[in-house]
């Protein structure tokens, strides 16, 4: 790929203009999961199905990402990016015109096919401009626009839900995704990728069937919905699409997923191992408002002010994230804050209505940046050994695991909640205690990633980190 020289200057103001989409991203699922209640009472549903209004946008991302890649190598990628962020802001407005759950849904797949090109296309235009020994640092300005989505997206919530409705929560995305269009057309520079060839229409359908059904079984487990039978049944021909794949990829030159960037060390353990984090992290965005609003009792605002303070965290981590990451590795970093991250967030677990607003506060603050300091090294070490032709697959691949990491994690949330109120949730109340399981299953899941860090070598991503490998004996 011929690349044009970027200077440092360039470089940040280029990620920082596509990280507004993301930013717009965030402020949306942030402002969505604190106006969840309120959304219940307007459609006359129970809180715990609304997780349908997260993970249909999930869906429709897994499921459309696997082209993004040929479709930006095709295209190219600023125009693409230009293109996504239209589709996203049109799905908004569609959203905020929703009438019932079902249209919901429906339009939150719409922004889910914007958001599916624009995530992984985003982070090809960073990764492709930026020199090797100025990734980490062009990563964490990538992302910390986006950091201030948590930021804004609760409090924004409950300050509109307590002037206004709630489309209104879709209808801000408008102005911040023009601003965000005007800045990509400044300072994203055009970017000339290789020939993507034939689009791999074959392991494309059997992507997107086998995530379609993974995703709908995940919805469906456990919860009395359909029986027993249809759900196995279902989640035998998930796994037999995936296998399908694997067969396809595995044979075909050029498959819309390559299955073959696993066998590069670095970028495997961050993709299997970042999986298996979002299994468990995806469902504290769902869970918390619940917690909070329906346990708890209080407020959509009060809810938005306290999660401010994971979005805090994460924004004082993404300054410190480049200078440890150079001081201990990518190893060592990952090892120590996957063990962190997996406590602080199964903490929530013992909110109770006496417990300090500052202790809680705290606690989300150090999970917030325990995690944004994991997912920073998780999102930079994956590149450090990839062939700069080979990154716009890799980007890919990377989307759409993650998205279906998260989509299944909210799944799951949902599952332990039901669980934990003895599987009737139509017309009951939900107490402080019926949050237990959910979040200490949501922190045991996180931590089972740690063994996989330990497998990676102390020198991985040296030469991206700027850590000197450690010298070798003879």
């Amino acid at each position: 790929m011929d690349a044009p020289p970027v200077s440092e200057r360039g470089t940040r103001l280029a990620s920082i203009a596509v990280a507004s989409a993301l930013f717009m991203e965030f402020v949306d699922s942030t402002a969505l999961s604190t106006a969840l209640p309120s959304l219940a009472t307007a459609f006359g549903s129970d809180p715990v199905h609304l997780k349908l209004a997260l993970t249909s946008y999930i869906l429709a991302l897994a499921v459309v990402a696997p082209a993004s890649g040929w479709i930006a190598d095709r295209f190219g990628p600023r125009r693409v990016f230009l293109t996504a962020m239209v589709v996203f802001l049109v799905g908004s407005v569609l959203c905020g015109f929703s009438q019932s759950l079902a249209q919901l849904v429906v339009f939150r797949m719409v922004q889910g096919a914007g958001g599916a090109l624009m995530v992984p296309v985003g982070r090809l235009i960073v990764v492709s401009a930026a020199p090797r020994e100025r990734l980490v640092s062009a990563m964490s300005w990538f992302t910390m626009p986006a950091l201030v989505g948590p930021l804004v997206g609760p409090p924004l919530a409950g300050f509109i839900l307590g002037i206004a409705s709630w489309p209104w929560i879709f209808f801000v995305n408008v102005p911040v995704g023009v601003l965000g269009i005007l800045a990509v057309m400044r300072f994203v520079p055009p970017l000339h990728q290789p020939d993507p060839g034939r689009f791999d229409l074959k392991g494309f359908l059997l992507v997107a069937v086998g995530i379609t059904a993974l995703v709908g079984t995940a919805e469906i487990a456990g919860v009395g919905l359909v029986p027993l039978g249809v759900q196995v049944g279902t989640a035998l021909f998930a796994l037999g699409m995936f296998g399908a794949y694997v067969r396809h990829a595995l044979r075909h030159p050029r498959p819309v997923l390559d299955l073959r960037l696993l066998r590069v060390d670095t970028y495997r353990a961050s993709l299997v191992g970042g999986t298996v984090v979002r299994l468990g992290l995806g469902a504290t965005p769902f869970l918390l408002p619940l917690l909070f609003q329906m346990a708890l009792g209080w407020g959509p605002f009060e809810t938005g002010l306290i999660t401010i303070a994971t979005g805090l965290g994460a924004m004082a981590c993404k300054p410190v994230a480049p200078g440890v990451i150079r001081r201990f590795g990518f190893r060592s970093t990952l090892i120590l804050s996957n063990f962190i991250t997996a406590g602080v967030t199964a903490l929530p677990a013992f909110f109770r209505p006496g417990t300090p607003v500052a202790l809680m506060a705290f606690l989300l603050l150090a999970a917030g940046f325990m995690r944004s300091l994991q997912f920073t090294a998780l999102n930079t070490v994956a590149y450090a050994d990839i062939p700069p032709s080979t990154v716009s697959g890799a980007s890919t691949l990377a989307v759409v695991t993650q998205q279906m990491a998260l989509s299944v994690g909210i799944s799951f949330g949902g599952l332990m909640l039901h669980l934990a109120r003895g599987g009737s949730a139509e017309g009951t109340a939900m107490t402080p205690q019926q949050f237990m399981l959910p979040f200490l299953a949501v922190g045991v899941v996180t931590a089972l990633s740690g063994p996989l860090f330990h497998r990676l070598s102390p020198d991985a991503g040296a030469t991206i980190g700027g850590r000197r490998p450690a010298p070798r004996e003879a």
